[in-house]
């Protein structure tokens, strides 16, 4: 599957968004021919300039129907009549749904009364829709992004001087990761941030993959601190069926009674979790304890460690990325004499069924649950000879 993964150690606009997405080689002529489509009667550029020594694609919008704001309804017409490639299309559109929601709780009035003043503007319309559209002709199936770097200071809008971040990136930020280091300026802008809260799979670590192509999108400013480009390094998964970064947050506990940690076991596989492990250490003080330990996506690792803090007496946690690889598996049915059993099988032909199926028809029968898996098993067997 081909993944993009967005870099942004400098913050994340529209503009710089589109700007990579074409010096990793999405066609320039393509996109401009799309965005053309949009009938704003815009003009598109994409020039090469250096940022701190990295030769970085400016992508510009200049000119178009003048319009500085325009209502929800009307940009979503502006999507569906420039017959776009389906997938972009539906980007785009989700990308602007999710930031009207996010205006209409900032100021407090209903999403259909919205007015999206620098989003709504042309350039703002063409980076959305453009970023969309340069990552179908990339053909990324699935887009990844990095804790976003959001600046600091103030910003000014059409609504006066507002905090960075200004109050729609916030909103569309909550839930990830996010910091704020180098100058005192605006690094994420909203239509940044819906792009990547709408798109990303995951936000942290880079994901496993193999690189096929890197490309650099540069900012207005050129800061003395650092590059201001924002990175997206294409490439493919790797051969693992699933092969994706996970999160691992784990504790140790030694003033929590069993059914404390189980019922917190329960809640964690409740919530989410991949998996939930116990197991007993021997901790400072010669202390008998147990290690509690949780894989989880990044995007529930906020909701796991919440669930460990509530729900037992530790102090503190531990979170740190890990590599999570699967074997590629598919899943069959046979017939016993107990009732049908679901088998996995994975890609080298081991196998395995399904124990909750053998579980089930266990009880059911009143019949140890081995004779139900050996029965299962055997006629599995039977099925490759």
């Amino acid at each position: 599957m081909r993944i993009c993964y967005l870099d942004t150690f400098s913050g994340l606009s529209g503009d710089m968004t589109v700007g990579a997405l074409i010096d990793a080689g999405a066609d320039a002529t393509a996109l401009f021919e799309m965005l053309g489509a949009l009938g704003t009667s815009a003009q598109f550029s994409v020039d090469k300039t250096k940022r701190r020594g990295i030769e970085a694609s400016k992508f510009r919008v200049t000119a178009g129907d003048g319009k500085a704001h325009r209502h929800l309804s009307h940009i979503l017409k502006m999507i569906e009549a420039a017959a776009l490639p389906q997938r972009a299309g539906e980007r785009a559109r989700q990308i602007f749904e999710r930031l009207g929601a996010a205006e209409a709780k900032v100021h407090g009035v209903p999403v259909e009364k919205v007015h999206f003043h620098e989003v709504g503007a042309v350039d703002s319309i063409c980076d959305i829709v453009g970023a969309c559209v340069a990552l179908e002709l990339l053909a990324v199936e699935a887009l990844y992004c990095s804790a976003v770097n959001v600046g600091s200071g103030t910003v000014s809008t059409e609504h006066g001087i507002m905090p960075v971040p200004a109050p729609a990136t916030a909103e569309l930020l909550i839930g990830r990761p996010v910091y704020s280091r180098g100058p005192a300026v605006e690094l994420t802008t909203p239509t940044g941030a819906a792009i990547a809260a709408t798109l990303a799979t995951a936000f942290g670590p880079m994901p496993p993959m193999l690189i096929v192509a890197t490309g650099y999108g540069a900012g207005d400013k050129d800061f003395a601190e650092h590059a201001n480009v924002l990175r997206a390094l294409i490439g493919e998964t790797t051969n693992a069926a699933e092969s994706t970064t996970i999160s691992v947050i784990e504790a140790n506990i030694d003033d929590s009674t069993p059914e404390v940690l189980g019922y917190a076991m329960e809640r964690l596989m409740a919530a989410g979790a991949l998996d939930v492990t116990i197991q007993p250490v021997l901790m400072k003080k010669n202390r008998a304890g147990q290690l509690l330990r949780v894989l989880s996506t990044p995007a529930l690792q906020e909701a796991m460690a919440a669930i460990l803090f509530a729900e037992t007496s530790t102090f503190g946690l531990r979170i740190y990325p890990a590599e999570r690889r699967v074997k590629a598996r598919r899943i069959s049915e046979v017939e016993t004499d107990y009732g049908r059993v679901r088998i996995k099988i994975s890609e080298d032909g081991s196998f395995a069924p399904e124990y909750e199926d053998c579980r089930k028809l266990a009880e059911e029968r009143a019949i140890p649950l081995r004779r139900v898996m050996e029965a299962a098993s055997f006629a599995y067997l039977k099925t490759t000879r």
